[in-house]
């Protein structure tokens, strides 16, 4: 069934209309009107704040729980489908476009800025604690051989293949064709637009549909930000024996909010250049870790909990065992990572003109999780395999996450330099998705009409780590709830992500019929 293009056309006359302005105000208020009540909340009174935000996060993962695990599975299965289908060959953003990166800065781009919300920080943190505190499904006795197993295939499904897929493969070919092909403006409301045409893009579900995505992904970006805060000044003191107060913690998020903001404001040679900066330094951390860790201990539990992880890949991914255990773990990161994924999938839009289908859903739905497994394993693994072989040499440093990472890096040769290594590495994680979020929420404040305005740029990524400044203020108790309210916007944004399990398909259809791919 074909996409009707003359709606389209009327619709694109609208949006001229709608967006005659530099951006749209309704929007920009609501979205950084909610951070300054919730900033408010939290400074008035953040027990309660938090009571509130656990008690909406418990409502929605047992309502929308299965739904969110049905959603990412089907969007993993269909995304593939189309890839590996004659639809595959069809190119995004028009048959004649020439990619507008060169491979490898794509996948820099792309891998840096969807990787690095969690990666450097949860590398280490959740192999480890999945291996002190097996998943219920595996059954596995703790610190064992068959725990690292169990842990390491557990954190592949957690970052692999649903992770990736459900960040932008459907919803970047559906915004793509939309965007680039019809002129409609690269922004979340577009993605209901088959569903609703011209009505998607102005008035209550426009605003609906992009409010609760840009303030999903905030709430996302910021708490990284805080906890990047707190990560450094703990390491800082426990290595170096630097105060770990609230100034250092505050001095470590002004310096990553101005390194990110000028990036932004440079645009994407701005971001491609400090995500090439991360990833040469998350190679060569990687490199090392394989040569002076326990290298035949990684090669082979990589090996295993990539055969376990596959074995039981739709049992494990649809687990329903243990709620508490769901909630803390899967349930989260689902509703994290579909919260995020309207603007995950604008940012793989943008970069990703010129490219087919099936290397679109080849890089987010295969080759990036693998490479994300490998980092979890080289990270994680050689923690748990230290740990194996001289028991509380890494958990001795503590069981939190930033501990954990820590614990690994003391554990190798050339310890402090590895451990400023990996601040450095985490403190450019925290860079490049701070400035790749920043950059995307002031592009689909403006219907990606050129350049997004300097201040506007400006004022998302210096307000993102001025609230992440304040909110550490109060503790990780702070980070911790906005970081959970990310689980709630994850409920109205899995129903405006829902249509792309089928629309994609029609979109592909129809492109493959102009370019003609059907012939």
């Amino acid at each position: 069934m074909e996409i009707d293009t003359t709606p389209a056309l009327a619709a694109r006359r609208d949006e001229r209309e709608v967006h005659a302005r530099s951006i749209d105000w309704p929007i920009f208020l609501i979205s950084g009107g909610f951070f300054v009540l919730f900033l408010v909340a939290a400074l008035c009174n953040l027990s309660w704040l938090s009571t509130v935000v656990d008690t909406a996060f418990g409502w929605a993962t047992r309502v929308f729980g299965f739904y969110w695990q049905v959603l990412t599975l089907a969007t993993f299965a269909v995304s593939l489908a189309i890839a590996f289908s004659k639809l595959g060959r069809v190119k995004l953003g028009g048959a004649a476009q020439v990619p507008s990166n060169s491979t490898f800065n794509w996948v820099v781009i792309i891998m840096c800025a969807l990787l690095a919300g969690g990666g450097a920080f949860w590398a280490a943190a959740e192999p480890l604690m999945h291996f002190m505190s097996p998943p219920p499904f595996f059954g596995a006795a703790p610190r064992t051989q068959a725990g690292a197993v169990a842990a390491l295939a557990q954190s592949f499904l957690h970052w692999g293949f649903l992770a990736w897929a459900v960040l932008g493969s459907l919803l970047a070919i559906v915004l793509m064709h939309l965007h680039f092909d019809r002129g409609l403006p690269l922004a979340p409301r577009t993605l209901l637009y088959p569903l609703f045409g011209a009505r998607a893009l102005k008035g209550p579900i426009a605003t609906l549909a992009d409010a609760t995505s840009i303030i999903a992904v905030a709430a996302g970006t910021i708490g990284p930000i805080g906890f990047l805060g707190l990560q450094i000044a703990y390491v800082l003191h426990s290595v170096w024996a630097v105060p770990d107060t609230v100034v250092t913690q505050a001095l470590v998020i002004l310096a990553v909010t101005v390194i990110f903001t000028s990036a932004c404001i440079a645009g994407l040679e701005g971001l491609r250049f400090v995500c090439k900066i991360h990833v040469w330094l998350m190679l060569g951390l990687a490199a090392y870790l394989y040569v002076f860790g326990p290298t035949a201990f990684l090669t082979s539990v990589f090996f295993q909990a990539f055969a376990t992880h596959v074995v039981d890949f739709v049992q494990t991914a649809m687990y329903r065992g243990d709620d508490k255990w769901l909630n803390a773990w899967t349930l989260f990161y689902w509703g994290w990572f579909i919260g995020y994924a309207p603007m995950m999938a604008i940012y793989v839009a943008k970069v990703s003109r010129g490219r087919t289908i099936r290397e679109l859903v080849v890089l987010l739905s295969i080759a990036a999780p693998v490479i994300t497994m490998l980092w979890f394993t080289l990270v994680g693994g050689a923690g748990i395999g230290i740990e194996l072989a001289s028991p509380g040499s890494v958990v001795s440093h503590g069981s939190l996450p930033e501990a954990l990472l820590l614990g690994v890096a003391q554990a190798l040769p050339l310890r402090n330099l590895i451990s400023a290594l990996f601040l450095f590495l985490s403190f450019f994680s925290v860079v490049t998705n701070g400035g790749s979020m920043a950059y995307t929420i002031a592009m689909a404040m403006s219907g990606d009409r050129g350049e997004p305005r300097h201040w506007l740029k400006i004022f998302w990524a210096i307000g993102m780590g001025l609230v992440g400044a304040v909110l550490i203020t109060m503790g990780s108790g702070g980070v911790s709830a906005l970081q959970s309210f990310i689980v709630i916007t994850a409920v109205p944004v899995s129903i405006l992500i829902l249509p792309s399990l089928w629309d994609a398909v029609r979109i592909a259809r129809t492109m493959a019929i102009e370019q003609g791919v059907d012939r």
